[in-house]
């Protein structure tokens, strides 16, 4: 059977089928791994999948409770092999110690945005479907998309949305939200992609969406991503064991340069071998059945056995 077979035997939700699902087990059971992390648990797919080609303990983390829901439904076959716990993947160090996990055999992290959040209007992710200004990953913190939109300034508005969305009409955008916010608050996400839209014109012939780019800047802010991917690019290795193998799936250039970058570094060093030499990305078979997985780039590291 398959590896995809082994997923898809206890798939319960097409929308839940994980992007490169053979390519991530091919990699986690290279050498049977017993003690496995993945610190974006999500709804459980590559979980599952790892799961069932191994006989692994697991924790799982993430920062969404709904997610968490999904998971402990969709792993509940594998009873205590599994430990789920709410915590953000930057905490990874703390988290798999206050667990019990030492170290671990796989670290998977797959960093593209959740389909059950992205698709309900009320996360506010995304701009397709009017819902709140929200974008929090984590429904436990204050700080919202609507905060950033209405009270940063004009200057800080252009940043965000030029440093996190690589956005360069980042200061016309920021100086007609300001506008905007002059005559009452931005609340709804249909509020703010009509103000892009003016800024840059509702429609373009190719490419994404012109929002896109201001949607993916504030999600980013909202949820401090990049800091979170510094700390599990800093701390992630350590806790790996001997011919441990850290997995990192990353959808746009500010997640999978800094990916890049790291595991180049420690490639160079002594202590870890660099197993995807070349970035990995989805065959042509899986992007047609799921558009969202065409800009997902897989890269790999293993500690070394000495």
């Amino acid at each position: 059977m398959s590896l995809a077979a082994i997923y898809e035997d206890g798939a319960t939700d097409r929308m839940h089928v994980p992007v490169m699902v053979e390519e991530v087990c091919g990699l986690a059971s290279a050498h049977g791994p017993l003690a496995f992390v993945d610190v974006t648990v999500g709804a459980g797919g590559h979980a599952a999948a790892i799961m069932r080609a191994t006989g692994a303990r697991m924790l799982g983390l993430d920062r969404d409770d709904n997610a968490l829901a999904i998971a402990r439904e969709h792993l509940a076959e594998f009873g205590d092999r599994v430990t789920l716990v709410r915590a953000d993947f930057g905490e990874i160090k703390s988290a798999m110690l206050e667990c019990g996990f030492d170290r671990a055999d796989v670290i998977l992290a797959d960093l593209g945005m959740s389909s059950l959040a992205l698709d309900d209007p009320a996360r506010g992710f995304s701009f397709k479907a009017d819902g709140p200004l929200d974008m929090r990953m984590d429904r436990r913190q204050q700080l919202r998309a609507r905060d950033l939109v209405n009270e940063e300034s004009e200057t800080e508005l252009a940043r965000i949305i030029y440093t996190y969305g690589e956005e360069r009409a980042s200061r016309r955008i920021a100086r007609l939200i300001v506008e905007a916010r002059r005559r009452g608050p931005i609340e709804t996400t249909g509020e703010l992609r009509a103000i892009v839209e003016r800024a840059l014109g509702a429609h373009r012939r190719t490419g994404a969406h012109p929002a896109t780019r201001t949607f993916q800047a504030l999600r980013i802010a909202v949820n401090r991503e990049m800091e979170s991917l510094a700390a599990l690019l800093r701390d992630g290795p350590a806790m790996l064991n001997p011919r441990g193998r850290m997995i990192v799936i990353a959808y746009h250039s500010l997640e999978d340069r800094p990916v890049k970058e790291r595991f180049r570094e420690l490639a160079h060093s002594d202590e870890y071998l660099a197993i995807t030499r070349k970035v990995i990305k989805p065959s042509g078979a899986e992007t047609s059945t799921n558009p969202r997985a065409r800009s997902a780039r897989l890269r790999c590291i293993e500690r070394s056995a000495s």
